[in-house]
């Protein structure tokens, strides 16, 4: 009996971890119809790599006071944005914060991490190198709107 239940206990577990994992498109689906970035624009990835810690936990991100998508784990989305200065907020049991200036042209990379917190887990943003994440970006699924020309099924 008590193999039974453990067994039935961490078959419950992996599944409700495998249902917080990102689904869509991965991003070589995609590429091809991530449109041009504008002179005027800057662009900015979220990026969350694939980890079962804190799989569950897949908080609003907001630009601004802006909810612009989810943290979900092995996934990314993007938003184009005027040249400015931006703020990403995540809250859980905390709000935490990245603040950056964004030029025309300019593409940044924010990448969204779990790490343990007093009742919940916390989902911190930061900045990541551009050369580092551009490349981890090809690994991931698309979590973000419909593109134009692109095969979304989510």
């Amino acid at each position: 009996m008590f193999k039974l239940c453990r067994s039935l206990f961490f078959a419950v577990g992996i599944a409700a971890v495998m249902a917080g994992c990102a689904t869509g498109p991965q991003y070589k689906e995609v590429a091809a119809a991530i449109p041009t970035l504008s002179a005027d624009q800057g662009r900015v990835y979220f990026i969350r790599a694939g980890s079962f810690a804190g799989a569950a936990l897949q908080p609003e991100i907001k630009l601004n006071g802006q909810v612009v998508g989810h943290s979900q784990p092995g996934g990314f989305f993007f938003v184009d944005e005027p040249a400015g200065n931006y703020t990403v907020s995540i809250t859980t049991e905390v709000e935490k914060t990245v603040s950056f200036a964004l030029t025309g042209g300019e593409t940044k990379y924010v990448r969204t991490s779990v790490s343990m917190g007093i009742l919940v887990g916390h989902v911190a943003p930061m900045l990541e190198d551009a050369t580092e994440a551009s490349d981890e970006v090809k690994d991931l699924k698309y979590t973000g709107a419909a593109l134009l020309g692109a095969v979304v099924s989510k």
